[in-house]
């Protein structure tokens, strides 16, 4: 199963930049995509990348992530000021930041109007509750060539499907 969760901006305002990223990074590493209100600072970007690197292991891959926010480049000077008085009280909540784990996200393409999200095939958290069948060998008294293991093993993996 896919999980998006929301982080609203409120949530994180008061936090200092290291702990912002650790608290996003967290919610990463539990295989859901992070939705939150607002953008990250750009050295809070970098800071994330960076600890990011440092946690990759077998299970936790990396992040994919992605930055919306609406640029209005028309405005007159009175709207540009006003805009930019909001943005000074309250902080950077314009846009959407979307971080997703590369276990399931692959790509996330950003366009004008709208975000593309690309996960991976039968990835999204799904596992499989069934355990996996072990593969032994069968002796034989006779050697056999790898020709005729190769045709046997095909052979027997068309029969179980």
């Amino acid at each position: 199963m896919l999980t998006i969760q929301f982080v609203p901006y409120g949530e994180i305002e008061n936090l200092p930049s290291k702990d912002r990223v650790l608290k996003l990074l967290d919610i990463v590493k539990q295989e859901k995509i992070v939705l939150l209100q607002g953008r990250l600072k750009p050295e809070e970007e970098t800071l994330l990348i960076m600890e990011t690197m440092s946690q990759i292991n077998k299970s936790f891959r990396g992040v994919e992530i992605c930055t919306i926010y609406p640029e209005e480049n028309n405005l007159q000077f009175f709207n540009k000021v006003k805009k930019e008085m909001v943005k000074f009280l309250i902080g950077q909540r314009d846009g959407i930041t979307i971080i997703g784990p590369s276990t399931v996200v692959k790509e996330i393409r950003r366009n004008p109007n709208k975000i593309e999200l690309f996960t991976l095939p039968g990835m999204g958290g799904m596992r499989s509750k069934a355990k996996p069948k072990k593969v032994t060998k069968k002796k034989t008294a006779k050697k056999t060539s790898r020709k005729t293991v190769k045709k046997r093993t095909a052979r027997t993996v068309k029969r179980k499907r």
